[in-house]
Formats: structure tokens, C-alpha cells, sequence
């Protein structure tokens, strides 16, 4: 007779047995049990400023150390909401249209947690982002990829218009773009914009990266053009501008409509941002001049010029140059291995230099000969770097 034994309800969730720890995580690790130098990981270890530096240092020690409001201390929200008039023109309340997040990656779960519902769709660029694609995946809503034309990935509108179905709820849109640098033109974006509006689709934008551009490129926010600002959720952050990764520190700037449920979800999963350090992103916003922002894209031009120098030197040919972000795609056919995480563990052997495996992000099957390289580092890291790829 067959067994009438129930299956046991001690097993992993149905999502559970198909995760796997990030590429990017796992470079990361394998860099730092061999001591070598991690371009992998978008760490940016480059010095904080000091005025972010001491606000919270005193934060911490004038006892701002317990639960902020859900949404975040009063000084921040105004500086978010200020930040956002002057750079962009965009009017949002800090009492209701403003979220202090823990990181863009907090802003975004509890986007998703508001705004998507399980079997929803949601359009992304590939090559994409791998923790955008995760972070919908674990709320059970379908990524659907939109390639990219390689190698200068401009948009390709028609294939974005055969992309949206009946289920389709919003394009995710991450711009200047990890991994590949692109910063999408004001033409691409309105493009968006328009399908947004014929299909009533929400539009999510990462715009994290917002003050990495160089030569002369700009960065655009789609809550700007006519008619988007009602259904544009912006996620953006100080890890990257404050060189503060460890912080956790991200916001949300969005319709009210949309944004006490957001609020209400982050508060579920992580109560609030960290306090003492909400104080020090805020100081930074208040006082940190002009002047900063456009050294923070100079400098790292500066860098960009030579992490791409070295790479051509070690015939790790770049597949362009990217206009924003701190990030190289280049070309690793010549590197042993037959996949993108094997060619990266090669290079890794070779010369204590840590990549990322290029089919992080895309599609299985594809970005096997690539690798992506991070040159927001410490010059002296960033040069030691390019010395070892140069002998290759």
C-alpha cells in the first residue's frame, strides 16, 4: 500500500530552496580570505566628509540613540525635501512625502511592499541590477527583462512597449545604472515617461547614483517631466554621495498617496533608519556646498580614466565607457574558465584582484564574458589595482 505519511511541514519555504548568496557577496568574501583588492563590491571607501563625520559622532553623544519617528527625524526629512527642490525643482512635503530609509534597498522593499501585489509584473533593464531582481522575486511579483543594446545600451522602445502585458504594474528604472554606467537621456526617459502614462503604470527610479556623471552627462529624474511626478516613486540614498555603505542609510521621496503604506512597511521590517546617523546624512545635506558634488564626479572621473586604462592594458577590453556610476563592464574571453564566475575566480588567482562575474546581471546565459570592475576606491587601493591587472 502506498504510505499515507504527510510530508513533513519542517521545510524551507517555496522561495527559500532557490536563493543563493549574491556573486557580488560571494567576490567579496573569496577577496577577503586571500587578502587581495576588492574592485567587486561597490564598498566606496573613499574618505567621509567630515562635517557627516562629526554630526553623527555627536549625535551619538548628545544621547539621539533610541526610535526616531517611522518615517524619520524631523531635520532630515526637511533636508531631503530641500535637496530635491534645489536640484530638480520637485515639491514634496517632508511631514508626508518623505521617507528616511534604511538604505535605497530599505526604500525599495517597502516600495514593493505598498505598491505590488504577487503575480504583478514589473519591467526591468537589463543588464539589470541583481538586488532589484531578489527583492520583487521574494514578494512573489514576476522581473521582466528589457534588454539593452549593447555595448552603449541604448534604449530600445519598441521592445519595451512588447514588454508590457495585462499584469504589467511598473518599469523599474535605475539611472545613472549598476552596472553598466549608462545615464539615460532626457529622449529615453520621456519615452518611459509616455508609456507609463498610456498604460498607467507606476515608474520606480534608482537614482542612487545621481551625483556620478562625467563629461558633461546629466542626471535627469523622471518625476520632472509633466504628468510623472504622481506616479514616480524615487529611491535614492547617502551610501554612495557620503561614502557611508555601512550606514544603511537611504529615502524615499514620493505622492502621499503612496506613502504611509511605504512608511507603514518599513516600519514593519526595520522600525526606522539609524538614528544618530540620520542626524549626520542631514548635517551633510544642510552644509556640504556646491562645490562638493561637482568635485565628488570629478574625482571619480579621475579615477574612471585610469581603472579603464588598466583594463585595456590587461586586454580586458571595457565594452564602453560608462557616463555615470562607479563601474566598468570589460571583456574577460581571454581569462580562463568557461563561465563569467569562473573567469572572475582566474583573475582573482592571477592577481589578488576581485571582480564581479558579468552574468550577476543578466539573464541566464548571457554576460558570461564579462566582468564588472568598481573603481570608487582609495586612490592608493585603486592604483595598486591597476598595477596588478597590468600584468596580466
Amino acid at each position: 500500500m502506498p504510505s499515507t505519511t504527510p510530508a513533513s511541514r519542517l521545510a524551507l519555504s517555496q522561495l527559500a530552496p532557490g536563493t543563493v548568496q549574491s556573486e557580488i557577496r560571494a567576490m567579496s568574501a573569496a577577496c577577503e580570505q586571500m587578502g587581495g583588492i576588492n574592485l567587486a563590491q561597490g564598498i566606496c571607501d573613499t574618505p567621509v566628509p567630515a562635517v557627516v563625520e562629526e554630526a553623527a559622532i555627536q549625535a551619538i553623544r548628545s544621547g539621539h540613540n533610541i526610535y526616531t519617528r517611522l518615517d524619520g527625524i524631523t531635520r532630515l526629512r526637511n533636508a531631503i525635501a530641500q535637496k530635491q527642490q534645489r536640484d530638480y525643482g520637485l515639491s514634496y512635503d517632508p511631514e508626508s512625502e518623505v521617507l528616511a530609509a534604511s538604505g535605497a534597498t530599505g526604500g525599495m522593499h517597502a516600495a514593493a511592499m505598498a505598491l505590488l501585489n504577487p503575480g504583478d509584473e514589473v519591467l526591468l533593464f537589463e543588464p539589470f541590477y541583481g538586488y532589484h531582481v531578489s527583492t520583487l522575486q521574494s514578494m512573489r511579483v514576476n522581473p521582466v527583462f528589457v534588454p539593452l543594446a549593447a555595448p552603449h545600451w541604448e534604449l530600445d522602445t519598441d521592445a519595451l512597449h512588447e514588454a508590457i502585458t495585462p499584469r504589467t504594474r511598473a518599469i523599474l528604472l535605475n539611472t545613472p545604472a549598476n552596472p553598466s554606467g549608462k545615464v539615460f537621456s532626457l529622449a529615453e526617459i520621456q519615452q518611459i515617461a509616455a508609456l507609463c502614462q498610456t498604460h498607467d503604470l507606476f515608474l520606480i527610479t534608482d537614482e542612487i547614483y545621481e551625483y556620478f556623471v562625467y563629461d558633461g552627462a546629466r542626471h535627469i529624474s523622471a518625476a520632472t517631466l509633466p504628468g510623472m511626478r504622481e506616479r514616480t516613486i524615487i529611491l535614492s540614498g547617502f551610501s554612495k554621495t557620503f561614502s557611508v555603505t555601512g550606514w544603511r542609510l537611504g529615502y524615499v521621496t514620493a505622492d502621499k498617496k503612496w506613502m504611509g503604506a511605504m512608511s507603514y512597511f518599513h516600519d514593519l521590517t526595520y522600525v526606522c533608519a539609524p538614528s544618530a546617523l540620520q542626524h549626520g546624512a542631514a548635517a551633510g545635506l544642510e552644509q556640504l556646498p556646491p562645490s562638493f558634488y561637482a568635485q565628488l564626479a570629478s574625482s571619480h572621473q579621475g579615477k574612471r580614466t585610469r581603472m579603464l586604462s588598466a583594463l585595456a592594458g590587461s586586454g580586458l577590453t571595457p565594452t564602453t565607457t560608462p557616463a555615470g556610476a562607479y563601474y566598468v563592464l570589460a571583456e574577460a574571453s581571454r581569462l580562463q574558465g568557461k563561465t563569467a564566475a569562473e573567469k572572475a575566480r582566474s583573475l582573482l588567482a592571477a592577481t589578488g584582484v576581485a571582480a564581479v562575474a558579468g552574468s550577476a546581471f543578466f539573464r541566464p546565459g548571457r554576460g558570461e564574458d564579462l566582468l564588472r570592475f568598481c573603481f570608487a576606491k582609495r586612490d592608493e587601493d585603486l592604483d595598486q589595482a591597476c598595477a596588478r591587472l597590468s600584468k596580466l
